[in-house]
C-alpha cells in the first residue's frame, strides 16, 4: 500500500482535495488487500467512469445548475446564466472531480507498479491507456470549467499550476501516445469487461474514442492557436474515429440514489425550454408542425406568419429576443423535427415522455393561469394546452410578479420524461459530434477523411436517428428555410435572410389585429453581427441542437470559443448585479461580458494551497471571476 499512500497524501498536500474524499478502500474491491499485486486496476476504472456519472447532489449542481444553465439547454432565471456562482456548489464539484481524477491516476500508477515487478497481465498494458484517455477526458471538465490547473497534480507531489496553452498541449500529447499504444489484439478476458460501463474494455472503441476526443480538444484552440490546433486534428482525423452509435460513449443510468442515478432525475428542477433553443428550433428545416404532432394538437398549428398574442404589459422587451412581448398560442408552422420530441407540448397529458415532475405537485397538470395587474386582479385568463414558448432569462421588474404563464411548469414545453427518469445512458461523446467537428474542420480548409457538406449532412443524420425522426432528415436537409435567428438547414444555402419580415400578430388585451415588423437577430459575438447562415454558423447550430441534453459543456464550450449559436441577452427591465456592463442602452448587442465564461474556484483551494491558487489565477490573465474568459475563448 505504500504507492496508495503516497499518492493519497500528495494530493491533499497539493490542496487540491480541500474536503473529504473516500479512501483508496473505497476503491479497491478487496478493502483488506495488502499489495499491490491484489489490486485490480479494472475496478478502479470502472470507478473512475461511474463516479463522473455524477451522483444526483453533484449532477444537479454541475450538470443541471452550471453547464445546462450556461449553455441555455434549459431555462434557469439565475445563478451561471446571469452572472453569478454558488461556491457550495463549486466545492462539491471540484472535490468530486479530484476524486475520480485519483482513481484515473491511481490505475496508471498501480499497473506501472505490477509492469515494473513483472506482475502484470497480457492486458495491463491496455488498461494503463486507457485509464490515461480517460484522466485527459476528466482532466479536460476541470479546465473547461475553472480554467488552469495542475497537470502534476495526481503524481503524489505538490502540484504547480500550469496555463491553459501547456495544459491542452498535454491532453493532446497524452491521447496521441496513449491511444497509439493500445494493443488491439491483447486478450480481453470476460470477467474484466463489466468493469468499463462504457465500453467493456473493447480496445478498439476506446481508441476511436480518444481520436474524437482529440479533434475535440485540438479545435478548442482554432482561435487562439491555429497552427497547432490544425497539425493536432489533422492527425488525429487520419486516425480511426467515432463514427457509429455503436462507439457512443455512453453509461446506463439507474433509479435509486448514487453514481448511476440520472444526471436529469430531479423532479424539483424544471427544466423549462429555453427562448435561445427555441429560436434555433422554430423554422428550421421547413418540416410542418402538421406533420410532426398528433392529431389532437393538429388544430393548434399557426400559420408560418403569425407571431402570437402581444401581450408587452406582461411579457418584457428589453432584450435582443426576437420574440420578446409575444406569447405564442398554439404551435410554429415550423418546427424542427427534433423539438417536440426533446421538449412536450403543454396539456399532451396522454404522451409517454410527458414529465409530471413534481409529482407531489398538480403544476404539471395545470395549464390555465393568469395575467394580473399591480393590485393581482386578473387582467386575462390563458389556457396553454397547445402552446409553445419559452421566456427570456433576466430581470424583468415588476413584470415579472403580474406574470403567473411564462415561468410556469405546466405552461410551458418541458425535457421530455425520458431523460429525467433514470432510464436512459448517459452519451459523454457521440458520433455526431465527430461530423460536426470534421465539418467545422474542413471548412477551415483542413485536413479531413470527409468534406465538409458530407460530414454536416452525416452529423445531423445521425442526431436525426438519435431522436428517431430519420424519415425527415432528407427534405430537411434541402431547406433553406430560416429559424428565427436567421439560419437554415441546407449546406447549400448560405443566402443571408433579409433584415425583417411583416408578421400578423394579435392584441392580447383588445383582441384587435396588427403586424408586426421581425428583425432577425445581430449576433454581435460573430462577425460583428453581419452573418447568420455562413457555413460555420450552421455547423454549430446543428451541434448545438444535436448535442442537447447529454451534452451541455461543449454546447457551452462551443459558445465561449466562438459566438455561436446565437444567445439572447437577458433581459434588463431591472439592472443585475453580477452582470454590470449589460444596461437598458446596449441589451441589443451581444458581449462576452453579458454571458458566464468559467466557474471560480472555490474558496477550499485559496484556503488550502494559497500559493497554488495565486499561480492559477495569475495564468487566467483577470481576476477568479465568473465573467473572466478562458485562454481559449473569445476575448471581447
Amino acid at each position: 500500500m505504500k504507492t496508495i499512500f503516497k499518492f493519497a497524501t500528495g494530493l491533499l498536500a497539493g490542496g487540491l482535495l480541500f474536503s473529504a474524499c473516500s479512501d483508496f478502500d473505497e476503491i479497491n474491491v478487496d478493502p483488506k488487500a495488502a499489495s499491490v499485486d491484489q489490486v485490480q486496476v479494472e475496478y478502479i476504472i470502472n470507478n473512475s467512469i461511474i463516479g463522473a456519472q455524477q451522483n444526483p447532489h453533484v449532477a444537479e449542481r454541475a450538470f443541471v445548475l452550471y453547464w445546462k444553465t450556461a449553455s441555455r439547454q434549459h431555462r434557469t432565471n439565475g445563478a451561471l446564466a446571469l452572472g453569478s456562482y454558488n461556491d457550495g456548489w463549486s466545492s462539491d464539484y471540484y472535490g468530486s472531480l479530484a476524486g475520480w481524477l485519483k482513481s484515473a491516476n491511481l490505475a496508471i500508477t498501480v499497473t506501472d507498479e505490477k509492469i515494473a515487478a513483472g506482475t502484470d497481465l497480457l492486458y495491463s498494458h491496455n488498461l494503463k491507456q486507457i485509464a490515461r484517455i480517460w484522466r485527459v477526458y476528466l482532466m479536460s471538465e476541470f479546465a473547461d470549467n475553472f480554467g488552469p490547473m495542475p497537470i502534476d497534480g495526481f503524481s503524489g507531489v505538490n502540484p504547480e499550476f500550469s496555463n491553459l496553452k501547456d495544459t491542452y498541449y498535454f491532453f493532446l500529447d497524452e491521447l496521441k501516445d496513449a491511444e497509439a499504444q493500445l494493443d488491439l489484439e491483447a486478450p480481453r478476458p470476460n470477467e474484466i469487461t463489466k468493469f468499463d460501463p462504457a465500453y467493456g474494455y473493447d480496445y478498439a472503441k476506446w481508441q476511436k474514442y480518444a481520436n474524437s476526443m482529440r479533434l475535440r480538444l485540438a479545435m478548442r484552440l482554432s482561435e487562439v492557436d491555429p497552427a497547432k490546433a490544425k497539425a493536432e486534428f489533422e492527425s488525429a482525423a487520419a486516425r480511426p474515429l467515432l463514427l457509429s452509435a455503436d462507439d457512443h460513449f455512453k453509461v446506463a443510468e439507474k433509479s435509486g440514489w448514487d453514481d448511476l442515478t440520472g444526471v436529469m432525475s430531479r423532479e424539483w428542477n424544471a427544466q423549462l425550454l429555453s427562448a435561445t433553443m427555441n429560436n434555433l428550433y422554430i423554422g428550421l428545416g421547413g418540416i410542418s408542425s402538421t406533420e410532426l404532432v398528433s392529431d389532437e394538437f393538429l388544430t393548434y398549428v399557426k400559420p408560418e406568419n403569425y407571431m402570437g398574442l402581444k401581450l408587452d404589459d406582461h411579457f418584457t422587451t428589453m432584450t435582443n429576443e426576437p420574440s420578446a412581448g409575444f406569447w405564442m398560442d398554439g404551435l410554429p408552422a415550423i418546427m424542427d423535427p427534433r423539438a417536440y420530441k426533446a421538449f412536450i407540448i403543454p396539456g399532451d397529458l396522454d404522451n409517454p415522455d410527458y414529465s409530471f415532475y413534481p409529482s407531489w405537485t398538480d403544476d404539471a397538470r395545470t395549464q390555465v393561469r393568469n395575467l394580473v395587474d399591480a393590485e393581482g386582479e386578473v387582467v386575462k385568463e390563458i389556457n396553454a394546452k397547445g402552446h409553445w414558448n419559452a421566456a427570456a432569462l433576466g430581470n424583468w421588474g415588476p413584470k415579472s410578479a403580474k406574470n403567473q404563464v411564462a415561468f410556469y411548469v405546466g405552461t410551458t414545453p418541458r425535457l421530455s420524461q425520458k431523460f429525467r427518469g433514470s432510464t436512459s445512458q448517459r452519451i459523454f461523446f457521440a458520433d455526431w459530434e465527430t461530423y460536426f467537428l470534421l465539418a467545422e474542420g474542413a471548412v477551415r480548409g483542413w485536413v479531413t477523411p470527409i468534406t465538409a457538406k458530407a460530414a454536416y449532412e452525416s452529423g445531423v443524420k445521425a442526431s436525426f436517428a438519435y431522436w428517431g425522426v430519420s424519415d425527415h432528415a432528407d427534405a430537411y436537409l434541402a431547406s433553406d428555410s430560416y429559424n428565427r435567428a436567421g439560419t437554415s438547414a441546407s449546406f447549400d444555402h448560405t443566402t443571408e435572410p433579409v433584415g425583417s419580415v411583416t408578421m400578423n400578430y394579435v392584441n392580447g388585451y383588445t383582441g384587435v389585429a396588427g403586424q408586426h415588423t421581425f428583425n432577425y437577430p445581430a449576433n454581435h459575438l460573430y462577425q460583428n453581427g453581419t452573418v447568420r447562415n455562413d457555413l460555420l454558423t450552421k455547423i454549430i447550430t446543428q451541434k448545438y441542437i444535436a448535442q442537447l441534453p447529454w451534452l451541455p459543456l461543449e454546447a457551452w464550450s462551443d459558445h465561449r470559443r466562438l459566438g455561436l449559436p446565437f444567445f439572447d441577452t437577458p433581459a434588463v427591465d431591472l439592472p443585475m448585479t453580477d452582470l454590470p456592463d449589460l444596461n437598458q442602452s446596449n441589451y441589443m448587442t451581444s458581449s462576452i461580458k453579458f454571458f458566464p465564461q468559467r466557474l471560480k474556484y472555490p474558496s477550499g483551494l485559496e484556503n488550502s494551497n494559497p500559493d497554488g491558487y495565486n499561480q492559477a489565477v495569475g495564468f487566467l490573465g483577470g481576476d477568479d471571476a465568473v465573467l473572466t474568459p478562458l485562454w481559449w475563448a473569445k476575448q471581447q
